[in-house]
């Protein structure tokens, strides 16, 4: 799926040009141990230009924070997993271990995105052809709406047209927003409760820690695209494991503890890797997020790794402090972060302002 939408990504080629094959998609690595190469090329110890110097505890403190604000249960108290919670954490060591297909349990992307991603290729796009299909999706509809009133803040003037939204957004801002779009998943009214409740709020910090990524990651020297991708598909594992937590949820909250917690985000990033390998992203990108499941201290890390160590960091601090779980002032939040790094936490919160409760489609034009 990878090289399909960087080819999708990519300029045309010149005519004449032949088209390396791509190799086939790797299969899903069922070992957990398979989450991060063993082994790290000698300039992955080395940290790149700009990364943070966050120490162990703020990692730490800011984590547990986020997971009891995302489960916002405080009935689930202790170190100890419950019964409840085991069931959960076996049956998804029960899927790392199976030969089943990880990407299965990921719905596909719609027939629409591939169309538009690949008008998007083209240097000269029409803003008039791709507003017509893009009014076809009302959940396209809303982001770019969306999008082009953050872009236009502080002007005075309320974008409404979908015409003039991609017009403002322009081509590179459409791909990576269509990408955003491809990956999101559907969450479906009828869901589990815990799907319904913490599937939005997990995307959100995933777009806010692929946006962070991105526009950290030239100066650190890595490839933006990449970075984009792993911050946006990092905790695909997670959603998928909102499934069985629903098919064994008995409607009570009865998950959520620090121990529970911990567990499930390291197999969940495992098998979000295993997700990655079989669609065939690059291993810069599956090993970052597998290093994210078993990082200990002293152990090399890979740029992208730490590029999306820092930006899960932000973007969870930018979380925290919107719904008054951190405060904004707390000088330990912010110790060891660079300018830039400051810079992009402050245009998450923009994301946040931004985002309408329930944007109309406009209709569209004759």
């Amino acid at each position: 799926m990878y090289q399909w939408v960087k080819r999708l990504f990519s300029a045309p080629e010149a005519p004449g040009a032949t088209q390396a094959s791509q190799p086939p998609a790797a299969p899903a690595s069922a070992a957990p141990a398979s989450a991060a190469p063993s082994s790290a090329a000698p300039s992955s110890a080395m940290p790149p230009a700009n990364a943070a110097q966050l120490s162990f505890e703020q990692r730490d403190g800011v984590n547990g924070t986020y997971f009891n604000w995302l489960f916002d249960n405080a009935d689930v108290t202790g170190l100890d997993t419950t019964p409840h919670e085991n069931q959960v954490l076996d049956a998804l060591t029960a899927i790392l271990a199976s030969q089943q297909s990880g990407a299965a349990l990921v719905r596909r992307l719609p027939g629409l995105l591939p169309q538009l991603l690949q008008s998007l290729r083209s240097d000269n796009f029409s803003g008039a052809q791709l507003s017509r299909t893009i009014s076809n999706d009302v959940v396209l509809v809303a982001a770019v709406i969306r999008m082009a009133n953050t872009s236009f803040k502080g002007s005075g003037t309320t974008i409404t047209s979908v015409e003039h939204a991609v017009m403002l957004i322009g081509q590179e801002g459409l791909r990576h927003l269509i990408t955003s779009v491809a990956f999101r998943p559907i969450i479906d009214l009828n869901s589990g409760q815990y799907t319904r409740l913490l599937a939005p709020r997990i995307w959100d910090q995933s777009e806010r820690c692929a946006v962070a990524n991105r526009m950290l990651a030239e100066a650190m020297g890595i490839d933006p695209f990449e970075a984009f991708l792993a911050g946006l598909v990092q905790n695909v594992g997670l959603i998928v494991t909102l499934r069985i937590m629903d098919q064994m949820s008995k409607g009570e909250k009865e998950l959520g503890s620090e121990m529970f917690c911990a567990r499930l985000v390291r197999d969940a990033r495992i098998l979000t890797c295993s997700i990655g390998r079989e669609w065939n992203f690059p291993e810069s990108v599956v090993t970052a997020i597998g290093e994210q499941a078993g990082m200990r201290k002293g152990v090399p890390v890979s740029p992208l790794g730490q590029l999306l160590t820092q930006s899960d960091y932000l973007s969870k601090v930018r979380i925290l402090v919107d719904n008054a779980r951190l405060g904004q002032d707390d000088p330990v939040l912010f110790k060891g972060l660079s300018a830039q790094a400051m810079a992009c936490y402050r245009t998450l919160d923009a994301i946040e302002d931004d985002v309408p409760a329930a944007p109309a489609a406009p209709a569209p034009a004759p």
